[in-house]
């Protein structure tokens, strides 16, 4: 398998960086649900937040190398049988899962630094804050995290379908496209 993409398949950096970003974003999601709910004597009161935000940090240098390995490698162009109205709603999903994940990990950087304090990450370094002055800040970034999350993973799952009907109905290559084949 080649490790760009051609005019016709992904390549194994695109694959991989797709599948993986799918998982932890799925991971990041479930671990943040789930550690909502911790009670201050759990023990996992402040390793949850401590993982969530380092695995998010992670996450956001993978999606900057993405959108530049997207750029060195574009993506294959959309298969005849797509019309117009599916190659626009395929740009715009896109577009969408892309920008929401910056800003939804924007907005999570914002939660974590807005009493002053940079973030650790796995104990290596740490990111510090640089804002922390807006009103609000962790309230408003709190909300706008939360409800995208909701969002990109609704959005994602509804990606995941799309997927399985061109599979399943239409009978087209854009599945295995993403399975390397």
């Amino acid at each position: 398998m080649q490790w760009r993409n051609s005019s016709s398949r992904y390549g194994l950096v695109s694959i991989v960086l797709h599948w993986s970003v799918a998982l932890v974003v799925f991971g990041l999601f479930a671990l943040g649900y789930w550690m909502v709910g911790l009670d201050y004597y759990s023990s996992w009161y402040q390793t949850a937040p401590d993982l969530h935000k380092s695995v998010g940090l992670v996450l956001f240098a993978v999606m900057l190398g993405r959108v530049l390995w997207r750029g060195f490698s574009p993506p294959p162009a959309s298969l005849p049988n797509h019309g117009r109205v599916t190659r626009l709603a395929s740009r715009l999903g896109h577009g969408f899962l892309y920008f929401g994940l910056f800003v939804l990990m924007v907005a999570g950087y914002l939660i974590s630094t807005a009493d002053g304090r940079g973030i650790e990450v796995f104990g290596l370094f740490e990111v510090p804050a640089t804002i922390t002055s807006i009103p609000n800040q962790e309230d408003i970034a709190g909300l706008v995290h939360e409800y995208l999350a909701w969002a990109l993973v609704v959005f994602a799952g509804v990606h995941g379908l799309a997927a399985l009907k061109h599979h399943f109905v239409d009978r087209d290559r854009t599945l295995m496209r993403m399975f390397g084949r």
